[in-house]
């Protein structure tokens, strides 16, 4: 469902959690952090849940009227803002705040946000969608972090703590659209986000009455500015200003003028660029050793893998709402459903099939490797969106079964389960080690840039048939999967190489 956080490490709060096991055996603060991002990811993905739909509706039932096209790439901008934002949300709590005010400020500026939404006027609800980026990326990548932070890294009960956090998302995510959704259906779009707008201010409850029980974790930044840092900030926040700049003023050529579209291309430039700049970044530096270098070569094919990878499975939000909303058929067994319920179909399947992949790892020694595995989640997306194109082409003019998308997104589901889980822990073999403490944002990186190649797709095929555009879309995934199978070997070989280097470097630590 979500690549929220990495497992973090060991922090200010793990010596006075060591012995608390009030929690099923854990430290009561994983039932603050728990609750915490339950609620949220309940508020986030109901809110995503109606999001197009709100984008694209008429004036007169409460929408904003925008093209479907228009509307999918602000879906999508979202998407690539929210997890751009992360890197910067990582960067403030590491270096700045801390986690847990990074949470904190997050959850507030996530709750105004949905507060904004929830206000019928078209200026409120942009700048509630601004608001909920800006503090999503704040909170998305401290919560797990803070996890992270109750426990000694040989803490047996890390892996369990983290198989419970991640079951909040979960929870929270599966149980958001069918309740927004039913409030939209009840109140309009605007009661949809009140709902989503009580879940953060019950997530911020949770935080705020729990912060006792984290033993000040995440109170302070683990690696704070110094004088020394200064000057080289202000280098990197010209660049980027003035990178920025640049995207905006293309955009503006590339549109003729300041619109919706303007600020949806400038977010997808800014996005795209972000990841080249990164790796041109670590393959430039002086730091980096040849055989690090040679790893990063390795890794380039990974980070494309997961950035096609999350280009289809992000477009949950977008071009396959569009299509449970005029191409599906809601009446089922007799019952009218909200196209929004189909979101639920992903958090669910991986509530069932979490346990069983993990189980088959097991039995599988771990195996296949990484790579193969980012092929096989690669191919897994690239086979839903065919299995979709086969069923809108024999539905013609038609509607489409609903058990089409429960299948779609099942089907991604698998590929998720392939290739998420180890998406991190490559990064973190691969990436150069003075670089290894960005190796998250790398990795957010990917899922970003999917986001943002899905923008500039749904404007460019907006006449284009679903059987054509999902089918298309599907055929280069396959082919990018099958280049992934063909140089798996390669990769996985200088995986092994970044493992062995890791090893090497804590016995001499």
């Amino acid at each position: 469902m979500d690549q929220d956080g990495a497992p973090g490490r060991g922090g200010a709060g793990t010596a006075r959690t060591a012995h608390d096991r009030g929690f099923f055996g854990h430290p009561r603060g994983l039932l603050t952090l728990f609750g915490t991002e339950m609620w949220e990811r309940f508020s986030y993905y109901g809110m995503r849940a109606i999001l197009l739909y709100f984008l694209t509706d008429t004036l007169a039932d409460g929408g904003l009227g925008l093209d479907e096209g228009v509307g999918n790439a602000m879906v999508a901008a979202y998407g690539a803002s929210v997890y751009l934002l992360s890197v910067v949300g990582g960067w403030l709590a590491d270096r700045v705040i801390g986690a847990r005010r990074s949470v904190l400020y997050g959850g507030v500026v996530i709750a105004a946000g949905h507060v904004a939404l929830a206000l019928p006027a078209a200026a409120t609800a942009y700048l509630g969608i601004v608001l909920v980026a800006l503090g999503t990326g704040l909170l998305k990548p401290n919560v797990s972090s803070l996890v992270g932070e109750l426990y000694a890294r040989d803490d047996p009960r890390r892996d369990s703590a983290f198989s419970i956090f991640y079951m909040g998302i979960n929870i929270g995510s599966l149980f958001a659209p069918i309740l927004v959704g039913i409030a939209r259906e009840i109140g309009g779009y605007h009661a949809g986000f009140a709902v989503a707008a009580v879940g953060m201010a019950v997530a911020l409850a949770f935080f705020v009455a729990g912060r006792h029980l984290l033993g000040g974790a995440g109170d302070a930044p683990p690696n704070p500015l110094t004088a020394q840092d200064r000057p080289g900030l202000v280098r990197l926040a010209a660049a980027v200003g003035a990178g920025a700049l640049v995207a905006f003023g293309i955009a503006v050529l590339v549109s003729g003028g300041i619109e919706v579209t303007t600020f949806v291309d400038t977010l997808s430039y800014i996005a795209l660029a972000a990841p080249v700049a990164t790796f041109w970044v670590m393959f430039r530096s002086p730091k980096v050793t040849a055989p690090e270098r040679s790893r990063l070569r390795a890794y380039v094919p990974l980070f494309v893998a997961a950035m096609v990878f999350w280009m289809i499975f992000e477009q949950a939000a977008s071009t396959l709402s569009a299509y449970a909303k005029d191409h599906t058929e809601l009446d089922v067994l007799g019952f009218a459903v909200s196209p929004s319920f189909f979101q639920s179909v992903n958090p669910a399947a991986i509530i069932v099939l979490a346990p069983l992949f993990a189980w088959l790892w097991v039995r599988l020694d771990d195996r296949p490797p990484t790579a193969v595995k980012f092929a096989i989640g690669l191919a897994f997306a690239a086979v839903s969106f065919l299995f979709l194109a086969g069923a809108s082409a024999v539905a013609g003019d038609g509607r489409s079964p609903a058990w089409v998308l429960v299948v779609v997104y099942v089907i991604q589901t698998v590929g998720e389960l392939c290739l998420s889980p180890v998406g991190l822990a490559a990064t973190t073999l691969l990436a150069p080690r003075a670089f290894r403490g960005q190796a998250m944002a790398l990795w957010f990186l990917a899922t970003s840039a999917g986001n943002a190649v899905t923008a500039q797709l749904v404007q460019v095929t907006e006449d284009a048939s679903p059987t054509a555009y999902f089918g298309w879309i599907g055929a280069v995934a396959l082919a990018c999967a099958g280049a992934m199978f063909a140089i798996a070997p390669w990769v996985t070989r200088k995986i092994r190489e970044g493992a062995e280097t890791e090893d090497k470097a804590a016995l001499a630590g």
